[in-house]
């Protein structure tokens, strides 16, 4: 399982972006079931603009079976504000929050970002662990 964030979303579908090439190759090497969370979603049909072609394609790649969504429940809201506030410094946004949340609660590790200075700050809390993440990118 392969969390992916708003970046490689937002390249792979707009073919403009700086990153597109890099993010189709990663996408090329990639095997596994790709996740995402409603944040990211949201974030990437913004930053896609609602006309726009990438906003279609993104569409059509979800509604095809490309990318599950993960949800969060009430306790996953509130893991996830409290994560915000620990993080404050960096500062994480509810998207990137919401991967960390679903990484902890997916079991997952493996994160598709070209964020890689943030999600290398971040950590999964398993127990009394607190682990990396694996950044793809």
């Amino acid at each position: 399982m392969i969390l992916v964030d708003t970046g490689p979303l937002v390249a792979l579908f707009d073919p403009a972006d700086a990153w597109h090439d890099r993010c189709v190759e990663t996408l090329r090497k990639i095997s596994g079931r790709l996740w995402t969370t409603t944040p990211v979603l949201t974030e990437a049909f913004h930053l896609l603009t609602p006309a726009s072609v990438g906003t279609k394609r993104l569409m059509d790649f979800v509604a095809e079976g490309g990318l599950a969504t993960w949800f969060f429940d009430d306790a996953g809201l509130g893991r996830a504000f409290e994560l915000v506030v620990r993080y404050d410094n960096v500062p994480m946004d509810l998207a990137d929050a919401s991967l960390v949340v679903a990484a902890e609660r997916l079991n997952a590790r493996k994160v598709f970002t070209i964020d890689r200075s943030d999600f290398g700050l971040y950590r999964i809390q398993r127990g009394h662990r607190h682990l990396a993440f694996e950044v793809l990118e």
